[in-house]
């Protein structure tokens, strides 16, 4: 990985990670929501996670890189599980997402560091 996007993948991963640990934490909540509050949560829920989407397809346009089409595609499924309200299982993926992202960042780190950057 050249220097550049190594820079940019780890800038990339690193919010990436942030924002599916937000997701993931916004899952947890819904499950304890009251059942009238639900459907509402679950909308507002999902509109979150498509955004999130939307960054990882960013990131993923702009370095090529696999990891975050993975994290794309866990993201996928954990959006179709939270429509279905099967919160535990899209938790695990976002869980799945979160690994793939950190192992972007892992890669993008060990290039920084042969460059003396970190």
């Amino acid at each position: 990985m050249d220097l550049k996007t190594a820079i940019r993948t780890y800038q990339f991963a690193e919010r990436a990670k942030s924002e599916l640990i937000v997701g993931s934490q916004l899952i947890t909540a819904l499950i304890q929501f009251p059942i009238q509050e639900k459907p509402g949560g679950k909308r507002m829920l999902v509109m979150v996670l498509e955004s999130i989407r939307s960054e990882l397809e960013f990131a993923y346009g702009d370095t090529g890189l696999g990891e975050f089409k993975t994290a794309i595609n866990h993201l996928n499924e954990a959006i179709s599980l939270t429509e279905s309200m099967e919160l535990g299982t899209a938790s695990e993926r976002i869980a799945r997402a979160v690994s793939a992202a950190t192992t972007a960042a892992q890669t993008a780190w060990d290039t920084l560091r042969e460059h003396e950057l970190l």
